[in-house]
């Protein structure tokens, strides 16, 4: 896939496809809800060049089995702290997207020794306060609708359990942000469908964070602004 090939890990009931690029200090890419690796597709060859790049498939997504147990952000919290023990890493930095962010975020609070720095982009705690209405209220919509057609096709239920990602709350409050005592940077567009009040609140929670606001970006700053992202990224990294 996009020019890499994945190793997996056994994380159990479920291998985890993983790839891991490059040399240096450990970097891991967390993608987003629906996608798989590929999404890092502008980062990947720009962060090889300072950093050992760990680009992860979430359970359910990508070349990543299911599993037997479900989807649940902390059960890919513990499928992550497997494929860094697999691949001999106690200490990474994690940049995570979307719900790649919200599972960086559980990782953190859950394995904090293993995470240096936190990049969060598009990250949120809360499901309904946390996004747009106008965004989320058609993912309450879908998720309807595959659940009443996952009795019937397998290709539904699967969607239904990675969709059910977006709609319930994952066991983290804005209160637990507070526990996040490693260098945080958040990254948003102008036109996030995260919630500005969302994003305050979380800044504001986490002791040592910062905003980076993209002006005119939505939720695919990466994709969409590649050169500016992967230069904030970078230099957040290197404490520039």
């Amino acid at each position: 896939m996009f020019g890499y090939e994945p190793e997996l890990i056994d994380c159990g009931d479920a291998r985890i496809a993983c790839y891991d690029i490059g040399r240096g200090r450990p970097l891991v890419l967390l993608h987003g809800n629906g996608e798989d690796s590929s999404y890092w597709k502008a980062q990947i060859p720009e962060f090889t060049r300072f950093y050992r790049v760990i680009a992860v498939d979430s359970r359910g997504h990508g070349a990543s089995e299911n599993g037997t147990r479900g989807l649940s952000f902390a059960l890919m919290a513990e499928d992550l702290k497997s494929v860094l023990d697999a691949r001999g890493i106690k200490k990474a930095h994690i940049l995570g997207f979307s719900d790649g962010g919200n599972l960086a975020i559980k990782f953190a609070l859950t394995y904090p020794d293993y995470v240096d720095k936190l990049i969060l982009n598009g990250a949120n705690v809360e499901m309904f306060n946390g996004i747009k209405p106008h965004f989320q209220l058609p993912i309450y919509a879908a998720y309807g609708l595959l659940a009443a057609a996952a009795h019937v096709s397998k290709k539904a239920a699967r969607r239904r359990d990675v969709f059910g990602l977006m709609v319930r709350q994952y066991g983290v409050t804005l209160d637990d942000l507070a526990r996040l005592t490693m260098p945080t940077l958040i990254i948003v567009g102008e036109r996030d469908m995260v919630r500005d009040s969302q994003t305050r609140e979380m800044a504001a929670r986490i002791p040592h964070c910062r905003v980076e606001v993209f002006r005119d970006g939505d939720h695919f700053v990466a994709a969409k602004q590649p050169s500016r992202f992967n230069r904030t990224v970078i230099e957040f990294l290197l404490g520039r």
